[in-house]
């Protein structure tokens, strides 16, 4: 079987947040099913496909919005409105419906398409829809977008993530219905979006690696705790506001807190002990060095991919029940409460006890073969739908 990925960013092998991440496990996972993958999508600026030979550039691309210019974000803006699309998806507009239908028409024959997230999907739909495909519902985002309005500081931001939650929930939905199949990352994710059906969807479980962890070894530690994550993205920076907010004032002055990513302005702690160390060149080896990992997911869908990393490598954690969504099994060395003064002597508690890590490789091989069987589940959907449109 050979199936077309169609995704806004085509993966570069550099795996630098959780979407890249869980669309590298994904397509691995499709390809040890033994479908042929072809990607379709735009490339970073500067930056070459990691797989080119099986890879269909519609361009390069750079859709953040953060360090965007100003007169950009009001391009993408008046596309939006314009259109009716999404911001997200306005973004995508730089090319063509005649173009990508060009780049698939050489991609060559194939059986059908994997839409990847929503806004590639949403901004070529009506290119989509001459074949069969399985629809990757990587969050509920009209959910997150909403949460996003009731976040925002001001009442601009407020109206245009309102605007993206009505639009994303239409948006969503139709593109779940006219699936043949639909993957979500959370179990919870397949009711919100009214695939719930076994015959519709199946949530996957992912990993952040291809190969199974080393086995937990003594490990330098440079602070007590460690947070890393694409902060400008408003479900973690939702959460971060909250660990920020709410947790770090229980904290003792002398607990070192280590915050790796790009942190918007404005983001700040009065506590002597945080330490805002900007991007860092090896990010496994930057969580390592911390005595506990804090999961502090409070709002978004879909599946938390530092969850999922920080378990893979037995790393002691203190999770909120947000950051556990989509994971079966929780490690001995993880402690789950929402509440933020315990949370805080969670993390007091297991750096002081010195909690060690455990072996990840269990988990990660448990991971693995689920993912493999979700996956081979929407195979046979798609293969039964392909087989159905030829009879």
């Amino acid at each position: 079987m050979h199936l077309l990925f169609a995704t806004s960013i085509v993966p570069d092998g550099a795996l630098s947040s959780g979407y890249e991440i869980a669309n590298q496990a994904i397509i691995d996972a499709l390809r040890r099913n033994g479908v042929r993958v072809t990607v379709l999508g735009f490339g970073w600026p500067g930056k070459a496909p990691s797989d080119p030979e099986n890879t269909v550039l519609l361009g390069s691309l750079d859709v953040r919005t953060d360090t965007a210019p100003l007169p950009r974000k009001l391009a993408w803006l008046a596309s939006a409105i314009a259109s009716g699309l999404t911001f997200a998806s306005a973004k995508l507009r730089v090319v063509s419906e005649e173009t990508v239908r060009d780049a698939i028409q050489a991609a060559g024959p194939f059986d059908g398409y994997i839409l990847n997230s929503v806004q590639m999907a949403a901004a070529f739909e009506n290119v989509f829809r001459d074949k069969q495909s399985i629809f990757v519902a990587h969050n509920v985002e009209f959910r997150s977008a909403a949460e996003n309005s009731l976040a925002a500081k001001g009442a601009f931001q407020r109206t245009l993530f309102r605007r993206e939650a009505r639009l994303l929930e239409v948006i969503e939905k139709r593109l779940c219905r006219n699936a043949r199949f639909v993957f979500t990352l959370a179990e919870e994710d397949r009711a919100e979006l009214g695939v719930a059906s076994d015959t519709r969807s199946v949530a996957l479980p992912l990993v952040t690696r291809s190969e199974l962890p080393s086995a937990p070894g003594t490990r330098p530690i440079d602070c007590d705790a460690a947070l890393i994550g694409t902060w400008t993205w408003e479900p973690n920076r939702i959460g971060l506001d909250w660990f920020l907010g709410k947790v770090v004032p229980h904290l003792r002055a002398d607990f070192r807190i280590h915050i790796a990513g790009s942190v918007p302005a404005g983001v700040s702690s009065p506590h002597p002990g945080v330490k805002f160390v900007g991007r860092v060149p090896n990010a496994q080896a930057f969580v390592r060095s911390a005595a506990v990992i804090p999961l502090v997911s409070t709002s978004g869908s879909g599946v938390q991919l530092k969850t999922i990393e920080t378990f893979e490598l037995g790393l002691p954690s203190v999770a909120t029940a947000h950051s556990l969504r989509g994971i079966a099994h929780k490690p001995r060395n993880c402690i789950m409460t929402d509440d933020p003064a315990a949370f805080a002597r969670a993390l007091e508690q297991t750096v002081d006890q010195r909690v060690a890590d455990v072996d990840g490789t269990d988990f990660h091989r448990r991971q693995i073969a689920a993912l493999d069987r979700a996956i081979a589940l929407g195979l046979a959907r798609l293969g039964a739908g392909t087989r159905e449109v030829v009879a």
